[in-house]
């Protein structure tokens, strides 16, 4: 955005919190939406969003106006977040959902790398972020408007899909619910009718769910609620932002040029589309609680590593860190396998994990507080690390590394597997849901 949004230091971190922000609202608010009016047409009103969102920040004039509209675009992502694993899970027969569902962190890696790519590809061919272009717009704000073709096409998809087996017999539409199993999963008419049933059996209510639900009986969350809520915020609290957020200038404090920093920040991102790839294979082969653990331990190993290393860095002229000796590859081989392991484990498998552990009747209000809890996560840290930076680069990792310690324990005492069963058969062993405040 150059000389006109972002000479002020406080700029960027802004436009980067608000667009969090807005993330954490729309989640917050996505499941309930989910269950009154739909998981597609919940869809579409995110794919509405992103359109509006992406030629408002083209066109925006100032920086706090592209603030507003950073702010919607982070609604519609909060509701993109809940409704994808929600909608996934409840169509996906139980041997493929944990592939299928890992497709949405596939989407997010492959987003994350073609926005990259086109942001560097139109700053490239323009020379510079503030280089005029067509219509004698400013790079920049072509990098914005571009976004609009993803979002047509959200938009369109969202608009053919059919609706939630599971949301249909909510709503006592069994008859079409099957339709759409026998449909979506290639089943008889039998065993249409028989998941069907099961579905029944859990969701028979008179009222839709509410937010009391997620509450025991002491008004407390549900443990289940709270085992989601720390996979999504642990997920956060790792520091993945961290690496992909501030990646360039990771690059520059080990010695690397701006030019040759941003190129590496893409290869980096590649790295991590590749490593999702691995996680869709591997996920309903050895399991979501493996998967977690082995990523636990990956991320606590290479962010101490991280930290070691940072630890040794001395002030360059221009006051920010630098490497030297050995400390800079290896340093950056701890970056990177904290990629992979991270994008091999906790990238996918959390959302897996939030779309199959809740009982069907509070599975949207629940993914929403577990969305809102990444999301607010996710704003924390953004916040954190630069104060965190200033005072010790190597302490700022080694408390990820701390959180990546938690991220073990939690997956050890706390989260079951659910790899192979059904979402009913899951229910079956969480902790009942009928509200004693109704």
């Amino acid at each position: 955005m150059g000389s006109k949004h972002t000479k002020r230091s406080i700029g960027l971190g802004t436009i980067v919190a608000v667009t969090l922000l807005g993330a954490t609202l729309g989640s917050f608010t996505a499941g309930w939406l989910a269950d009154r009016i739909g998981r597609p047409r919940t869809m579409a009103v995110a794919g509405a969003v992103f359109l509006v969102a992406a030629i408002g920040c083209g066109l925006a004039q100032g920086l706090w106006d592209l603030a507003i509209w950073r702010l919607l675009t982070g609604y519609g992502v909060g509701f993109a977040t809940v409704i994808g694993p929600l909608y996934i899970s409840e169509i996906a027969p139980a041997n493929v959902r944990g592939r299928l569902a890992s497709l949405q962190q596939m989407a997010i890696v492959l987003g994350i790398f073609a926005a990259l790519l086109s942001d560097s590809s139109i700053a490239l061919a323009l020379e510079g972020a503030d280089a005029r272009a067509f219509l004698g717009l400013p790079a920049w704000r072509w990098m914005f408007i571009v976004s609009i073709v993803p979002a047509l096409v959200y938009l369109v998809i969202a608009l053919t899909v059919p609706e939630s087996p599971r949301f249909l017999v909510a709503r006592g539409r069994a008859a079409e619910a099957r339709d759409v199993l026998q449909r979506l999963q290639d089943i008889t008419a039998e065993e249409a009718a028989t998941l069907t049933d099961r579905m029944t059996a859990t969701l028979r209510t008179d009222r839709s769910a509410r937010f009391q639900d997620l509450l025991d009986r002491r008004r407390v969350l549900l443990p289940v609620v709270w085992a989601g809520i720390g996979l999504a915020a642990l997920q956060a609290l790792v520091g993945v932002d961290v690496i992909f957020y501030y990646s360039t200038s990771l690059w520059q404090s080990v010695g690397f040029g701006e030019s040759a920093a941003f190129t590496l920040s893409v290869l980096s991102s590649f790295v991590n589309v590749a490593a999702t790839v691995v996680a869709i294979l591997l996920i309903d082969r050895v399991g979501r609680r493996p998967l977690l653990l082995a990523g636990s331990t990956g991320m606590f190993l290479s962010l101490v590593t991280v930290a070691v290393g940072f630890s040794t860095a001395t002030a360059a002229a221009d006051g920010e860190p630098a490497l030297s000796g050995i400390w800079g590859p290896v340093t950056l081989v701890g970056a990177n396998l904290f990629v992979v392991a991270f994008a091999v484990s906790w990238g996918p498998a959390v959302w897996v994990l939030l779309g199959e552990m809740f009982p069907n009747r509070i599975r949207g209000l629940a993914l929403s507080a577990c969305a809102a809890a990444n999301w607010l996560a996710g704003v924390l840290l953004n916040f954190t690390f630069p104060s965190l930076r200033d005072l010790s680069l190597a302490g700022s990792y080694g408390v990820y590394a701390f959180m990546a310690l938690l991220s073990w324990l939690l997956v050890f005492f706390f989260v079951d597997e659910t790899k192979g069963r059904s979402l009913e058969d899951v229910q079956e062993d969480t902790t009942p849901v009928t509200s004693p405040l109704k």
